[in-house]
């Protein structure tokens, strides 16, 4: 996967978890919101942070991070499905972006360390 296609659809991912956050506090919810909110955008900051590491470690522990991140963004969206603040449609949308970026993350994650050997 491409690093740009990472840090664009980690972007795309904060803004819409941004969105969400919002729509939550209008339903006065902030006890998950905050929480997501931290997580969903940590996700992003984490990826672009990783573009001037400092070293490969660096490098791959700023992606670990991001991943960890991505992983606590998911159990939010899927708590936030299970108590009715969400419905099926968003969830499904957000968990599969969610995904896609854990996924793209794993793989950068294990480019990283093959090319560390």
């Amino acid at each position: 996967m491409s690093e740009s296609k990472l840090r664009t659809q980690s972007m795309d991912f904060a803004v819409s978890i941004i969105n969400l956050v919002k729509k939550l506090k209008e339903k006065h919810e902030s006890i998950i919101s905050n929480q997501i909110g931290r997580s969903g955008t940590s996700t992003g900051a984490n990826i672009r942070e990783a573009q001037y590491a400092h070293g490969k470690a660096d490098f791959i522990a700023k992606l670990q991070i991001a991943l960890k991140e991505a992983n606590e963004t998911g159990y939010w969206l899927e708590l936030l499905y299970k108590t009715g603040y969400i419905a099926e449609d968003e969830y499904k949308s957000l968990d599969a972006a969610c995904t896609s970026i854990r996924v793209m993350l794993i793989s950068s994650i294990n480019t990283a360390k093959d090319n560390n050997k």
